[in-house]
């Protein structure tokens, strides 16, 4: 199995370190334990202090404070067709983090596609674009990871015919059949007839359905493309929430997970203490032992 290498990277003033760190080994686990399973991948997840410090076969993750449109974010491509993500920094970065980091390693390149029976009647069999984050994307139906909120992802079961029993079509479970749009999210697909992307959003009170027409291949991927078409107020609400550093500090070390994580520091702290004053007892009468 080929390891893909993700690199998460920080260029924001309002985060510090320590939260990247956080938030590389909540995503690190998600992929090996969560995603990698269900999907066939193994990934590795590594924090970098900056964009130079990444191997060139890595793929980067950039948390940015001035994204400021909607349409920027997401995943691209560089100069030489490999992805790379750019994610708004503020209060929820680290679940869009999660977001992106999933559809990176399920499509890197951001043209895979997925045969299936069309949410809209009477198209048949279509070809959707296998966006894994984004029909659950809504952070109401996330999870946590080492006490970090992690987005939700379909498996590969959700572009099955018909709904069978035990079967999960997303990893939380908050979707239950097929093809099951959730409030906040949508999924995008191809009728071959007339060569036409379709949506079915959720973004109201009410799932609908869009035409979004032929798209002119621009040099763009298929995600880029409808991305860039689509306006997603989930997206919206994360990039508005902005907060500081020092709040969102105290949101992380406030949860149970790090309060436990914490513990363990002080108590290894204190070991450390002990075994240099042996150390220096040691030094001063020589020959003694404890």
């Amino acid at each position: 199995m080929l390891l893909r290498q993700v690199a998460l990277v920080s260029e924001s003033s309002s985060i510090s370190t320590s939260e990247v760190n956080k938030v590389a080994a909540a995503l690190q686990k998600q992929a090996t334990r969560d995603f990698g399973p269900l999907w066939n991948v193994s990934a590795t997840v590594d924090a970098y202090a900056k964009l130079e410090d990444v191997p060139i076969d890595y793929w980067p993750i950039l948390v940015q404070d001035d994204i400021n449109e909607p349409g920027a974010a997401g995943i691209h491509l560089d100069k030489d067709g490999q992805p790379f993500s750019l994610v708004q920094s503020g209060d929820g970065w680290g679940l869009t983090a999660s977001h992106e980091c999933l559809e990176m390693l399920a499509d890197p390149f951001g043209n895979r596609l997925r045969s299936g029976k069309s949410p809209k009647k009477n198209q048949g069999r279509v070809r959707f674009l296998v966006e894994v984050c984004d029909p659950p994307e809504a952070e109401a139906f996330a999870y946590t990871v080492n006490g970090i909120t992690v987005s939700d992802f379909i498996t590969p079961h959700f572009y099955d015919p018909v709904a069978a029993h035990g079967v999960r079509y997303s990893f939380t479970g908050a979707i239950t059949k097929p093809r099951q749009v959730l409030q906040g999210g949508y999924i995008s697909w191809l009728e071959p007839k007339k060569d036409e992307w379709w949506q079915e959003v959720f973004f109201g009170n009410k799932p609908e359905f869009r035409n979004l027409g032929q798209l002119a291949r621009n040099g763009q991927s298929l995600r880029e493309m409808i991305d860039g078409r689509t306006v997603s107020p989930e997206l919206h609400r994360r990039m508005a929430r902005k907060v500081s550093a020092r709040t969102m500090a105290a949101r992380i070390m406030d949860n149970g997970h790090d309060d436990g994580g914490k513990a363990r520091a002080e108590s290894l702290h204190e070991q450390i203490d002990t075994i240099r004053a042996a150390g220096r007892e040691a030094m001063i009468a020589p020959g003694s032992r404890r």
